[in-house]
């Protein structure tokens, strides 16, 4: 796990947020590798700004919403 407050909260939103599609499906839409969607969503990475930004507009949330709301 990671060494950050609310990791596995924000992984448990980021899984919510991915539904149905596939790890791999997000990961081409917003250029990451599928197995590193997967790292975000165990709580084991957190995104970088730029990706954090790209994964706000792909799930129509702000950055705030999925990132930083408790």
């Amino acid at each position: 796990m990671a060494d950050f407050p609310g990791a596995a909260e924000i992984g448990g939103r980021l899984r919510d947020l991915r539904g149905e599609r596939s790890m791999q499906e997000i990961a081409d839409q917003i250029g990451v590798a599928a197995s590193t969607i997967g790292m975000y969503e165990r709580g084991e990475r957190v995104p970088v700004d730029d990706i954090k930004v790209k994964l706000a507009a792909l799930y129509g949330q702000t950055v705030q919403e999925i990132f930083f709301t408790p």
